[in-house]
């Protein structure tokens, strides 16, 4: 059953949902109550097979600014009884880590601020668009905690490298849009307005694929960023095309292809 949230908006497009950070008064900051929605939404999508690809994006100036820090400096984050005994720490890391457990791509339209964990946001996405305006940072160490945070040491240094990735981490200067996507970081800059048509292409391509033939790509890529060994990254490659190669979709993916039209994928 879905729910009504205060924080983010869904707007559901077809097998599409458009995430909406919907907190624009406040930067699209990252609250408690923020947290505990995202933390649900993404929970669900690990059994919702009617939802193939979600986009996330902030609404007003900002993609997020990171860590509400009013209920930091309130105290109200040590009233959450979550996190697997980390307290608010592990509650929003949980975000992340169901970002990635997810089998659904995840592509992030950046506009404006996106620091501290609103960066991670964005880093945790498997495509990421950004827009003219996009700054991006660990800000965590800039108000005297370490950048080794929500991810960010295990996502950047993966993205861009492990100079860059120590040289923003170390110093939390600003990444902007030209230099995101001279290093990788983004796979392209528009401007701010043009961001939802440039994210069209990549959902289209991505609806080209099955059902399964996609989920089983980002749970492989998952897989073989950290596999020990050329073997180990195969044996999950072998394992993804068996198990594709006996859904009806993958005739009607060759069928399509050989007629020269649109797969009509079903539900598998």
């Amino acid at each position: 059953m879905s729910r009504t949230y205060e924080t983010i908006t869904i707007e559901k497009r077809g097998q599409v949902d458009w995430l909406t950070l919907n907190r624009p008064e406040a930067l699209n900051s990252i609250s408690i109550e923020m947290v505990e929605e995202l933390n649900d939404y993404f929970g669900r999508l690990y059994n919702d097979g009617s939802v193939r690809i979600v986009v996330m994006r902030g609404a007003g100036r900002a993609f997020c600014a990171g860590l509400d820090i009013k209920q930091r400096e309130d105290g109200l984050e040590d009233e959450v009884p979550f996190g697997g005994g980390f307290g608010f720490q592990g509650f929003l890391a949980d975000v992340y880590i169901k970002m990635r457990r997810c089998p659904q791509p995840i592509i992030s339209l950046i506009h404006g601020p996106a620091c501290g964990g609103g960066f991670a946001f964005a880093l945790a996405s498997d495509v990421r668009i950004a827009g003219e305006s996009v700054k991006m940072n660990a800000a965590f160490i800039r108000i005297g905690l370490s950048s080794c945070d929500m991810g960010v040491s295990y996502f950047l240094p993966r993205l861009v490298g492990v100079s860059i990735a120590s040289e923003l981490m170390l110093t939390g200067r600003f990444i902007h849009a030209a230099r995101a996507l001279a290093t990788g970081l983004v796979s392209e800059v528009v401007p701010d307005d043009q961001l939802e048509a440039a994210a069209q292409p990549y959902i289209d391509e991505m609806l080209h694929a099955s059902p399964m033939g996609l989920r089983m790509t980002k749970e492989g890529l998952n897989m073989a960023v950290d596999a020990s060994s050329l073997e180990s990254a195969m044996a999950i490659e072998n394992r993804n095309q068996v198990l594709t190669s006996r859904s009806p979709n993958f005739k009607e993916g060759m069928k399509a292809f050989l007629e020269k039209r649109p797969p009509v994928y079903i539900a598998d």
